[in-house]
């Protein structure tokens, strides 16, 4: 996923991911924000509080200014992914070439779709301690992700 997310051009919002956020490169943290409800990042200088109860309060200076949206939220019910759904629709620029990254299960597929348009890829995230399997969605088509990663054969 990290591959991925570097190549990518633009501001990179990453709602909910501090571990894929502090796993890219400091010259691509430097344009992203972590968005995150727990502050023991928030000696981070792209720390950005964040409670996804209340997308609304999303600070108005970051609204409508990322190209990417990196969202993997704590539950994987759908009041939470609309609640998600919302976040991402203020914080992304609004342009057809603006990128979402999610995980869930693949249960969840017709609701990501719903919501932002994205769909299963051949990629799936290893999550080693995990009961159920993870699957990734994009809205967009990307190299990276139509391949199935080894360690999950």
């Amino acid at each position: 996923m990290v591959e991925e997310i570097e190549q990518l051009r633009g501001n990179v919002a990453f709602l909910s991911t501090p571990s894929l956020y502090f796993s890219v490169s400091e010259e691509c943290r430097a344009r992203c924000k972590i968005f995150e409800f727990d502050r023991k990042w928030e000696s981070d200088s792209n720390f950005v509080f964040y409670d996804f109860n209340k997308p609304e309060e999303l600070p108005e200076s970051l609204r409508h200014t990322f190209d990417v949206a990196v969202v993997d939220p704590p539950f994987i019910t759908e009041d939470v992914w609309i609640k998600y759904g919302k976040a991402v629709e203020l914080l992304l620029r609004g342009h057809d070439d603006c990128k979402v990254i999610c995980t869930t299960v693949l249960e969840n597929e017709s609701l990501l779709n719903n919501i932002f348009g994205a769909k299963s890829t051949k990629f799936q995230p290893s999550i080693p301690h995990l009961v159920y399997q993870y699957n990734l969605f994009v809205n967009y088509k990307s190299l990276v992700f139509s391949r199935l990663n080894p360690e999950i054969v």
